[in-house]
């Protein structure tokens, strides 16, 4: 299950947030060094110079915020800088420190020049992010000790270190905290080749023949995202091991990706019951989320979160003030004629 707020929903092999049943095999395919990383080139070649001058200084890495869509590698690139330079790694999440006394023992147990990795950081409370603060900008922590008339603050020297915060909604983090990482870094979505070579990497770690064909049609089917495509990479196996000898090609990624109802773009089940309601059910749209969610029997943040962002990048959805609004890319990819006469949700008088 992936928890979203206070709802939750099942997992899509499509879903680019982490689960469970990635664990088997989500680190033993991240690579250690920046070499082996595939993709992101611009934020390669940046980091890479940042570690090196810092290595030659002597001093730890500035703060570093990675942010983007779930599943494109910000832990992966938290664990290549600890490694690049030398350090240990400590992980974390925003919503596991619930209180000060929390995140005053991470830090006091960091030795020197550590990376502290902070995933989903946009969510840490306002009290954990005014802790914070000095700690990013002095390496000191300061503590109150008492309550009232006796309370006194005392300060805490830190060993140098470098926070490295992932973020998959930017712009909900405050300024302040945002201002204090010296280096800010963007992940992009990959392009059909790097997810390709990503594949084949992965099969080679799993001992899974894949030829480059197979693992074309498997990259072209995972919404431009690494974790999805591992995913998938296994669940083709499967197909791969019953249906074939073993081997995945281009015919068996397709019979595979096509029984689990991913299609040429990556759209699943419900993407296209989504657009083919909103079409079908309302000329197109505009129609509601919660109209659209009750029409299809889904809750109306698994629609918003998991599949919007998505149909959105590929032009096959707009939002606008009176609701959600299928595009003429939606209709010819699910083989809809649009109706130029079609009410188009205007108030006709």
């Amino acid at each position: 299950m992936i928890e979203t707020g206070d709802m939750e929903f099942e997992s899509r092999a499509v879903a680019p947030e982490y689960t469970e049943a990635d664990n088997e095999t989500e680190f033993t395919l991240r690579p250690q060094t920046l070499q082996e990383y595939i993709g992101q080139d611009k934020v390669k070649e940046n980091l890479a110079i940042y570690i090196e001058a810092a290595k030659r200084r002597g001093e730890p890495l500035d703060h570093v915020l990675l942010y983007g869509p779930p599943g494109l590698g910000k832990t992966t690139l938290a664990g290549i800088i600890a490694h690049e330079m030398g350090a240990n790694l400590r992980i974390t999440t925003g919503p596991a420190i619930e209180k000060p006394g929390d995140l005053a023992a991470l830090l006091t147990n960091l030795s020197a020049n550590d990376v502290l990795f902070i995933d989903e950081i946009h969510r840490l409370s306002r009290a954990i992010e005014e802790i914070l603060y000095p700690a990013l900008e002095d390496n000191a922590l300061d503590i109150v000790i008492g309550k009232g008339p006796s309370a006194r603050s005392i300060r805490v020297d830190l060993e140098k270190f470098t926070l490295v915060g992932a973020t998959t909604r930017a712009g909900q983090l405050t300024s302040p905290l945002r201002d204090r990482f010296g280096i800010v870094q963007r992940l992009e979505l990959y392009t059909h080749e790097q997810l390709s070579d990503i594949i084949r990497r992965s099969s080679n770690i799993l001992g899974i023949p894949c030829t480059a064909d197979g693992a074309l049609e498997i990259a072209k089917r995972s919404r431009g995202t690494p974790r999805i495509a591992n995913r998938l990479l296994k669940r083709v196996r499967d197909f791969a091991e019953v249906m074939g000898n073993g081997e995945i090609t281009a015919d068996i990624a397709s019979i595979a990706l096509n029984r689990l109802e991913i299609d040429s773009l990556g759209l699943d089940s419900l993407d296209k019951r989504m657009l083919t309601m909103l079409i079908k059910g309302y000329n197109g749209g505009p129609a509601g989320l919660e109209t659209l969610a009750s029409a299809i029997g889904e809750e109306a943040v698994t629609l918003e979160d998991v599949c919007e962002p998505f149909l959105m990048q590929l032009g096959f959805l707009a939002r606008t003030p009176r609701g959600r609004v299928a595009t003429n890319l939606a209709y010819a990819h699910l083989g809809f004629t649009k109706n130029d006469d079609e009410d188009d949700g205007q108030l006709t008088l």
